[in-house]
């Protein structure tokens, strides 16, 4: 089954402000700022037609009366865990998908707590005591169709609890539009309209071969990875486990990016931006014991109608996770590529990741030495916070370190 929180940011609000409960509330990302984008709205807020991504300005010109809160993604991220735990007393196998839904696999669990609705209620009835978040839940035979069974039914229906079995597919699922399909959205929906196939069942009823030859005559190169991961969902058809360990492989890169609070027009601004960026990549990297070969840079300006920018990557002399190694060659890559247009979000990343216990020594290597240096930094930063030690390019005007600290994901704790 899939378990999702509604409006789970909002949720968690007026679950901690009581005096709420009957008032249209969302959660802004700066709510001090009337351009600030709407990150969860209550139900009684969505029935004044305020939806999630629309600026507050929109929304209060829509409602008034509208309840603004600051996020607080820390708290979000507790109540998230304990939400999991929760899922925990029932199954073993809880594999979170977002902050706010998470499947869980029962099928061991049924001579436990009963039938498969029984189980679902049960933990829609403990989660609303617990938390006060109210949690709708999708029931089905795989993870892909017990997200569809949530997002399409139960997510609508008076009980917030929907069970879709293989044999309801063609009754329920395939009337549906294509754009109701999961993973579907409106461009690829324009795609499959104009290959003449509406609606769920016209997809799942194509045979594969021929939907792979439609596919690659769409878009003239060859498709058939898309087209049978297309024709599987339609047809309901997902092999994957729930695996509480989905989040804890070793992951191919290490990436993290930045949207400026401006227009950055300098070189000498950006590579603060630079610095401090690859400053977290390598500590990250650290904390995981790997070092990179490869760095990547990429940039771009606000105006998303007329895009510029780029994202280009190079490998470097040898594997490193040491900030100002990595911070040269990021330099270095972003002076070959950068056409002195405004920047408005960079990114950096390092890949071809591997053990940093295992690298050959080259002459006059340094890498031990300096490591070892930031790994002290590193400690102390975990400790009292990353504002402990900061470089001093950090606390100027181009600085942002002591600004991102206070976030999580792009929004205040």
């Amino acid at each position: 089954m899939l378990a999702d929180c509604q409006s789970f940011y909002a949720s968690v609000e007026k679950a901690g402000n009581p005096q709420y409960a009957n008032k249209p509330l969302v959660v802004a990302g700066d709510p001090e700022r009337r351009s600030g984008i709407i990150l969860a709205a209550c139900p009684i807020a969505k029935k004044y037609g305020v939806t999630t991504a629309e600026t507050v300005r929109e929304s209060l010109a829509k409602c008034p009366d509208l309840v603004i809160i600051k996020p607080r993604m820390q708290l979000y991220i507790d109540v998230s865990m304990q939400i999991t735990n929760i899922y925990r007393t029932y199954s073993d196998l809880v594999e979170p998908y977002s902050i706010d839904e998470q499947f869980i696999d029962i099928t061991g669990s049924r001579n436990l707590f009963g039938s498969p609705l029984d189980i679902a209620r049960a933990i829609q009835q403990q989660v609303r005591n617990d938390t006060g978040v109210y949690t709708r839940l999708g029931i089905s035979y795989s993870k892909v169709t017990a997200k569809m069974a949530c997002d399409l039914w139960a997510k609508k229906n008076e009980e917030g609890i929907f069970t879709l079995t293989k044999a309801l597919l063609p009754e329920m699922l395939w009337p549906l539009p294509i754009g109701k399909l999961f993973m579907v959205g409106s461009r690829m929906t324009a795609h499959f309209t104009a290959m003449g196939l509406a609606t769920i069942g016209e997809l799942a009823r194509t045979p594969l071969a021929a939907l792979k030859q439609m596919m690659r005559r769409k878009f003239g190169k060859n498709c058939d990875i898309d087209a049978e991961l297309y024709w599987r969902l339609a047809n309901g058809i997902d092999d994957s486990p729930v695996s509480p360990y989905t989040h804890e492989e070793a992951p191919k890169s290490v990436g993290h990016q930045m949207t400026l609070p401006r227009d950055y027009r300098k070189l000498e601004e950006l590579k603060v931006v630079l610095l401090e960026l690859t400053e977290l990549v390598c500590q990250r990297c650290r904390s995981l014991g790997f070092m990179g070969g490869v760095v990547s840079v990429g940039c771009q300006g606000a105006d998303f109608d007329r895009p510029t920018g780029f994202y280009r990557q190079m490998k470097m002399s040898e594997p490193t996770n040491v900030t100002n190694q990595v911070y040269a060659a990021a330099v270095k890559l972003f002076r070959q590529h950068w056409e002195g247009v405004p920047v408005r979000k960079v990114a950096i990343g390092l890949s071809q990741l591997a053990n940093e216990e295992e690298y050959q020594l080259s002459l006059f290597d340094q890498r031990d030495r300096f490591r070892e240096l930031e790994k002290t930094t590193d400690a102390l930063k975990l400790k009292y916070g990353n504002t402990a030690i900061m470089r001093a390019v950090s606390v100027t005007e181009a600085g942002q370190a002591k600004d991102r600290a206070g976030k999580i994901g792009g929004h205040y704790k």
